[in-house]
C-alpha cells in the first residue's frame, strides 16, 4: 500500500533521516549498558529501517495536504517529520510485541527480530536446535519484548518532548493514549478469540480490527496530521471516520491475503493464520455457515500440514466466506470515499485528493 512513487521519494528520505537520528540518539548510549544491550538495540535499528513507512507517509500526506490550506501551519512541518518517525516507532514496537505473542520467527519474508537474536546465539554457542523450549528461543523472545519497550517508550518521549503549544502537546498525547490502549485492547481481543476465552462472532472480530488495526494505522497518522496543521475539529472528526473504515478494510484485506494470497508477497508463512488458528472474520463468518464442522478440526490443528491449509482455502470459498469478506471490503472503501469526497467545508480539496490517492492503493490490494 501507498507504494515508493517518485513524488514521494523526497518525503520518504525526510522520513528515514529522523528515524536515523532517533535511533542514532539511542545507540550512542547504548555500550553504556553492556554489549548484549548495544547489539539488541543495533539489530532493531536494522530491522525497523526499510519498510513502506505506511503510517508516517500517511501522516506527512495528510500534513502536507492540509498545510497549503488557508490557515494551515506550515512551519510545523519539522515537528511533523519527527512525529511521523516516532509513529514508525511506536508501530515496530507493536510488530515486536506481536511477533512473541504470534510465536512468528519471520517479517517481510525474512527473520524477524526474534528469530536474528536465535540465530546469534546459537551461532555464538555453537548449538543447533529446532526446539521451541530451547534456552535460545526464550532469549530471543525476552529480547524481543524488552525491545518492543524500548520502541514505545521513544515514542513516547517524541511526543513528550516536541516544542509545541502546550494545547497541540497536549492533544497529541492524548491520542498515542488512546492508540495504545485501544492497541492493546485489541490485541488482547485477538488472543482471546484465538484460544477460546472469549466467544467468536463477527462483530466482535470486526470490533478487534477496528482496536488492533484502525487505530494506530491509520486514525493516529490522520488526526495527528491534522492536529499539528492546525485543522480545526470537523476535519480531524472525518478523518477519523474516514480512518476506521480504511483500517478495517485494511485488516480485512490482510486476513484474506494470508489466507488466499501469496507468502511470497505477503511475507508470512504459508497458512499461518490457519496454523495458529487464528479468529479472523473470514472464520468467524464461516462459522455461520454448514462448512463449520469440515473446518474447526483442521484449524489451528497440532499436526498442521499443507493439505489441511489448502482444505480449508476451498472450503472458506465453498461456504461463500471469502466472497462475503470481499464484499465487506468494498462496503467499507466505499464509505470512505463517501466521506473524503464531501464538500470542502469538512474535506478540503487536497486532502480529499490525497485520501481518494491512498484509497486507490487500497483497492489495489488484493489477494
Amino acid at each position: 500500500m501507498l507504494e515508493r512513487r517518485s513524488e514521494t521519494d523526497g518525503v520518504v528520505r525526510e522520513i528515514e533521516l529522523h528515524l536515523r537520528d532517533l535511533l542514532d540518539a539511542r545507540s550512542a548510549s547504548g555500550a553504556a549498558y553492556g554489549p548484549h544491550f548495544d547489539r539488541l538495540w543495533r539489530l532493531g535499528s536494522e530491522c525497523l529501517l526499510g519498510g513502506k513507512l505506511l503510517r508516517p507517509r500517511l501522516l506527512m500526506g495528510a500534513f502536507d495536504a492540509l498545510a497549503r490550506e488557508p490557515g494551515g501551519d506550515a512551519a510545523r512541518r519539522p515537528a511533523a517529520l519527527r512525529i511521523a518517525a516516532a509513529v514508525e516507532l511506536l508501530h515496530f514496537s507493536f510488530l515486536l510485541h506481536d511477533d512473541v505473542i504470534d510465536e512468528d520467527l519471520l517479517r517481510r519474508g525474512a527473520p524477524n527480530v526474534i528469530g536474528r537474536v536465535i540465530d546469534a546465539s546459537r551461532a555464538a554457542s555453537g548449538v543447533e536446535a529446532d526446539d521451541a523450549s530451547d534456552r535460545a528461543l526464550h532469549w530471543a523472545r525476552s529480547s524481543g519484548i524488552l525491545l518492543g519497550d524500548l520502541m514505545l517508550s521513544a515514542a513516547h518521549q517524541v511526543f513528550a518532548r516536541e516544542a509545541l503549544p502546550e494545547a497541540v502537546r497536549v492533544r497529541l498525547l492524548d491520542l498515542l493514549d488512546r492508540t495504545i490502549t485501544e492497541s492493546v485492547a485489541g490485541e488482547q481481543y485477538d488472543v482471546g478469540l484465538s484460544d477460546g476465552v472469549i466467544p467468536a462472532d463477527l462483530d466482535t472480530v470486526l470490533d478487534m480490527s477496528r482496536l488492533k488495526t484502525a487505530t494506530y494505522t491509520f486514525e493516529l497518522p490522520l488526526r495527528a496530521a491534522a492536529v499539528l496543521a492546525g485543522s480545526g475539529s470537523r476535519v480531524e472528526q472525518a478523518l477519523g471516520e474516514v480512518a476506521r473504515h480504511l483500517g478495517v478494510a485494511f485488516q480485512l484485506q490482510d486476513d484474506l491475503l494470508c489466507a488466499f494470497g501469496d507468502s511470497r508477497e505477503h511475507g508470512k508463512d504459508a497458512f499461518s493464520d490457519f496454523r495458529e488458528g487464528k479468529e479472523t472474520a473470514i472464520i468467524a463468518y464461516a462459522r455461520m455457515t454448514d462448512a463449520w464442522p469440515t473446518l474447526e478440526p483442521l484449524l489451528g490443528a497440532r499436526d498442521f500440514t499443507e493439505e489441511h491449509g489448502r482444505a480449508i482455502r476451498a472450503a472458506l470459498v465453498q461456504c461463500g466466506a471469502e466472497g462475503f469478506i470481499g464484499s465487506m471490503v468494498d462496503d467499507r472503501i466505499r464509505a470512505a470515499v463517501e466521506i473524503a469526497s464531501r464538500e470542502a467545508t469538512v474535506i478540503p480539496g487536497g486532502l480529499s485528493r490525497f485520501l481518494l490517492r491512498v484509497v486507490d492503493t487500497l483497492e489495489g490490494r488484493r489477494a
